[in-house]
């Protein structure tokens, strides 16, 4: 045992300076650190502020009542969960982590179900299906937007929601960011009538109940994601074994 305790002195002593300094520079980050402030009546507060307001919204239109606190609850699971989809798209990538693509993934497969359950119990009652004025046609321009829109997103570090999430925190560069998305979105409404004219419209409208019925549809549906959520997790094991 005192052969261990000195063995344990001498390789201490001759730890390596940047190691020490390291150590002593992480001992002065938690000394430095300030304690987090107890904000749970602000919290209580802010809380009854937003369903004062919700119940305000719902006596004017039921509608903007839900689509308030619906939206309110959409923020709170994005910033507690740190669910972003730009970060889907980019961490397989830049860290090799594709946690929040499986995340996106099964989020894809279980609003999947619910979209051909809702449209297939209308189609069997004879009713109109909704979301066929979705159905849009699909053509060079949706890959080409796409991209653009990939790309955006990454560099403003958020797509619309995690833009929204990421002013709620407070973040400065995602206010410059809103106010391009804003200026984007008009000057796409200005012209969306001649792209669609010249491009959209040429390509062919695809909605997979039409081609495989609803059984075949939800089935190519979730096969499909399920490839990719395996391929999303051999790519994060592979970078790990790296």
């Amino acid at each position: 045992m005192a052969e261990e305790a000195v063995k344990k002195i001498v390789d201490e002593t001759e730890a390596t300076p940047s190691s020490r300094r390291s150590s002593s520079r992480s001992s002065r980050r938690s000394t430095a650190r300030k304690p987090k402030k107890d904000q749970t009546l602000q919290g209580l507060i802010l809380l009854v502020l937003v369903i004062a307001f919700g119940i305000y919204l719902a006596t004017i239109s039921a509608t903007i009542g839900i689509f308030w606190l619906t939206g309110i609850a959409f923020g709170f699971i994005l910033r507690r969960t740190n669910f972003c989809f730009t970060a889907s798209m980019r961490d397989p990538i830049m860290t090799g982590s594709t946690s929040l693509t499986r995340a996106v993934l099964i989020a894809l497969a279980i609003t999947s179900i619910g979209f051909v359950a809702v449209q297939y119990g209308a189609s069997i009652k004879g009713l109109p299906v909704p979301g066929m004025g979705f159905v849009v046609p699909v053509s060079f321009a949706t890959v080409a937007g796409a991209f653009l829109f990939g790309i955006g997103m990454v560099l403003a570090g958020g797509c619309a929601s995690g833009t929204l999430m990421r002013i709620g925190e407070g973040f400065g560069m995602q206010m410059l960011s809103i106010v391009f998305f804003v200026i984007g979105s008009f000057w796409a409404a200005r012209d969306m009538g001649w792209w669609t004219l010249n491009f959209i419209s040429n390509g062919p409208r695809l909605h997979l109940p039409e081609i495989f019925g609803w059984t075949g549809a939800i089935t190519v549906q979730l096969v499909f994601i399920a490839v990719l959520y395996i391929l999303a997790d051999r790519w994060e094991n592979r970078n790990q074994e790296l």
